[in-house]
């Protein structure tokens, strides 16, 4: 809807993986859109959110925030937007 946010489930690791004083690097991200429907994305871990440049592509803005906190992505339309499905969320972390 164009006159809220939207956000994903959280994004937590994998059962079993230790993370005990890891922190982030660079986090891959993918999501889809609808072709020409523009959406505004954010990635957001609990200590602060990073505007995304496109549906695809890198960033290393979270660096040094613990990887054992969840991610989660949030999204707006432009006021009057109809609303669209973004599907095929996909997050790859890379942490130290």
């Amino acid at each position: 809807m164009s006159d809220r946010t939207s956000s994903s489930q959280a994004i937590t690791p994998p059962a079993g993986v230790s993370l005990r004083n890891a922190v982030l690097s660079r986090i891959q991200w993918r999501f889809e859109s609808p072709p020409g429907t523009p959406v505004h994305a954010w990635l957001c871990h609990p200590e602060r959110c990073v505007a995304l440049s496109g549906m695809r592509g890198s960033t290393t803005a979270l660096s040094g925030m613990l990887a054992s906190a969840p991610l989660y992505f949030r999204f707006t339309l432009q006021p009057g937007q109809r609303p669209v499905r973004v599907q095929g969320l996909q997050v790859i972390v890379n942490y130290q």
